[in-house]
């Protein structure tokens, strides 16, 4: 009996445990999807805090949307000369490769777009002309080798007393000139780049850069100083912008330069040179740029700002008039910040040329989205109807 009463003890207290330990577990579980729920409701929060003039994007992310961010300084568009302008290579960024010496192309070694370095061969030409210059200078050279042969017999015949004077000194005459026509020859040969065997002319490259236009085909016959291949480096080139009179008055080397290229993004210049005289054809003067870290494409148009260091200046701010947005019936302006943009209120001014004063709410050396801001505009709306 004694040992029934503890068997049903046991039996018992197995099941309360067993009770227990339901519970424990019935609560874990209970607990797990509040956790959850408090996490989405922290989330919920902190999307709640974000400002609604605020755009959160990383860098990734702007340059894929087609952004494009600019830094502003202060200047009036009265301060401003905004001009056409084309890039242009520089006197030394481009080269004319020509024959010196007529004759049949026989090698074509660089093509269309090639890259080259300074003295690199691009084609040889087989000549006549060529062969004749090898052989003056092979024939002075032999000349020149002879009379100092003669001079030193001479000199050695004067110094025994056996021939007069007058004999050293012809002997002398003849070798300077003899040695002065070996010089010329080297030069000419030289000059015209001729072939190790004398049968052609190599067609060298000055500088080092890309082959930007050739006119060669392989067994054509060429004409000397024809020209056969264009070759620039896209690192030396300049911006040559046309100005009024006026406005050309107003700038000076120097001063400060926005490039606005065509797919919206800016590069900085500085004036190097204002011509003194107007064209005759255009009426207007051409101001130089040079342009620093930067590769553009020659032949590119493209519009410039001059911000003349003399002159009419204002302390007003102007930016691109697509980057002022209508929001809420208010013009603002998308500052970039750390982490994206926030839409900034400001009051505009007059407007020219695509661009507008700012009067105030934007200070100077402030970074903001240029071109394209309708996308972050558009960005913006969508976040206020879904906060609706």
């Amino acid at each position: 009996m004694i040992q029934d009463k503890r068997l049903l003890g046991g039996v018992a207290g197995a099941v309360l445990l067993a009770a227990v330990g339901g519970f424990s577990v019935a609560r874990c579980t209970s607990e797990a999807p509040a956790t959850s729920a408090d996490s989405a409701a922290t989330n919920e929060q902190a999307a709640a805090e974000t400002p609604s003039d605020t755009l959160v994007m990383s860098a990734a992310a702007i340059k894929d949307s087609g952004v494009v961010t600019e830094t502003i300084n202060a200047g009036g568009l009265g301060a401003e000369i905004v001009a056409q302008a084309i890039i242009t290579p520089s006197p030394t960024g481009e080269a004319i490769v020509t024959a010196r010496a007529g004759g049949a192309v026989t090698r074509v070694l660089k093509r269309l777009g090639d890259p080259v370095r300074a003295g690199e061969a691009l084609a040889v030409v087989e000549s006549r002309d060529a062969a004749q210059i090898a052989a003056d200078r092979t024939a002075a050279g032999a000349k020149a080798t002879l009379a100092q042969k003669a001079l030193a017999r001479e000199r050695y015949l004067y110094d025994q007393k056996i021939s007069a004077r007058v004999d050293l000194e012809t002997a002398q005459a003849e070798a300077a000139s003899a040695a002065a026509e070996a010089q010329r020859a080297r030069v000419a040969a030289g000059a015209a780049n001729i072939t190790s065997d004398g049968r052609g002319v190599v067609l060298a490259s000055p500088i080092s850069g890309r082959v930007t236009a050739m006119k060669i085909s392989l067994g054509a016959y060429v004409q000397p100083e024809t020209e056969l291949f264009r070759v620039a480096d896209p690192r030396q080139i300049q911006i040559e912008a046309a100005v009024g009179a006026s406005d050309a008055t107003r700038l000076a080397a120097g001063d400060k330069a926005i490039i606005e290229l065509p797919d919206g993004q800016t590069v900085e210049a500085r004036v190097r040179a204002v011509t003194p005289t107007l064209s005759g054809e255009t009426r207007a003067a051409t101001a130089v740029l040079d342009v620093t870290n930067s590769l553009l494409q020659p032949g590119l148009a493209v519009r410039v700002r001059m911000m003349p260091s003399r002159g009419a200046t204002t302390s007003a701010i102007v930016v691109p008039e697509e980057a002022v947005q209508s929001v809420g019936g208010r013009d603002v302006v998308f500052v970039r910040t750390a982490n994206g943009f926030k839409a900034t209120p400001v009051t505009t001014g007059q407007r020219s040329a695509g661009r507008i004063e700012i009067a105030s709410g934007l200070p100077v050396g402030t970074t903001i989205a240029s071109r394209n801001a309708f996308l972050l505009k558009a960005e913006l709306g969508k976040g206020a109807g879904e906060e609706e």
